[in-house]
């Protein structure tokens, strides 16, 4: 593992204890498996309910999926895909799905991987199976683009991959790249609202930042989606785990901010968030993606933009990718085995293609 890793991996397990009490609909236990350079955390659950997805397979692929239907509004899909996920959910529950400790897991929306070193991931798959015998082994984030080995070693162990998402990533900036792009870039010097680093905030600043992710994340999405306090976006700030920005108006307000997370050669946005009830011509939200944009294009760094605003991601040249989580079970008994195949299997012949056909 590289020492870029290693720094995030003690910054995440130094800060977790604090952090993890800072997000309100969050239950688990936070801990690592490996030694020394080769630690990697993980979340270790107990099937708590009314779990946040992010630590939570049976939220991800049961309640979240059916608030996505209900959003996506389809007249012929939404009602019978909507039976489907509420049986499958109920079925999964039974099956205690949410016993599961997953590997790699930032508890934030999209989890960046280091360079694989198979003999590794056997170590920690083993050490894993050996602490928690009655638990599931999860990996979340991972793509065909970005970690095409990552599944190919994954698969070779035995773990069963299972479709979550639609991702989208931008391999690289180019500021001479599509027009949406190269207009929002732009806007970067003629917002009219003023660029803030979280160096500079107070803890007002704090709480209005976790307000505005609020507004976004919680109010317009999903109250599924991890509900991040002020406390957390500090305590990750100052362990160097977030790279946090916003803007303010002529008050001084702030009025949007955008959290990313980085690690080698990628970047995610797992914080964003804007005041909703302000005019969309003011174009906070493309603002915000430009900081994001911008930023990779002067790092050089390709990014992972995770899922939802689809066309806007589309239109500025993010490339959208399935997105799958990998699971280890043979060291279950057969109901709950036969409950991850069957989750598998639905996901794949009914989930997927219904992604991939509406660009969800």
């Amino acid at each position: 593992m590289s020492a870029e890793f290693a720094t995030r991996v003690d910054a995440f397990i130094n800060t977790s204890a604090v952090a993890s009490q800072c997000v309100s609909n969050l239950a688990t236990q936070v801990g690592f498996v490996g030694h020394s350079d080769w630690r990697v955390p993980v979340s270790i659950n107990q099937s708590e309910p009314n779990n946040t997805w992010v630590c939570s397979p049976h939220t991800t692929y049961a309640r979240y999926a059916i608030e996505e239907l209900e959003r996506f509004g389809h007249p012929v899909l939404m009602k019978p895909l909507s039976v489907v996920c509420r049986a499958l959910g109920g079925y999964l529950w039974r099956a205690r799905l949410d016993d599961a400790v997953a590997i790699n897991n930032w508890l934030i929306s999209t989890n960046l991987y280091p360079n694989l070193d198979p003999q590794v991931l056997q170590r920690w798959t083993d050490e894993t199976v050996g602490r928690w015998p009655s638990h599931a082994v999860w990996f979340r984030s991972l793509n065909t683009r970005y970690t095409p080995d990552w599944l190919a070693a994954l698969n070779e162990l035995g773990f069963t991959l299972i479709p979550s998402r639609q991702v989208y990533l931008y391999d690289r900036i180019e500021t001479r790249g599509p027009r949406n792009l190269v207009r929002d870039l732009a806007l970067l010097g003629r917002s009219g609202f003023t660029a803030s680093s979280a160096q500079d905030w107070s803890p007002v600043d704090y709480q209005r930042a976790a307000e505005l992710y609020a507004l976004l994340y919680l109010e317009k999405y999903s109250r599924l989606n991890p509900d991040y306090s002020a406390e957390f976006l500090r305590v990750w700030y100052n362990a160097g785990l977030l790279v946090l920005s916003g803007y303010r108006d002529g008050a001084g307000v702030l009025q949007a901010v955008v959290g990313t997370f980085e690690l080698g050669d990628t970047i995610t946005a797992p914080i964003v968030g804007y005041n909703t009830a302000l005019p969309q011509r003011l174009g906070l939200y493309r603002l915000l993606m430009a900081t994001v944009y911008n930023r990779a294009a002067r790092s050089h760094r390709r990014i992972n933009l995770s899922a939802g605003a689809a066309q806007f991601k589309r239109l500025r040249g993010g490339v959208g990718t399935m997105e799958y989580s990998a699971v280890f079970a043979r060291h279950l008994p057969r109901g709950r085995r036969r409950a991850l195949a069957v989750l598998s299997t639905l996901t794949s012949r009914i989930g997927e293609p219904i992604m991939r056909r509406f660009e969800l």
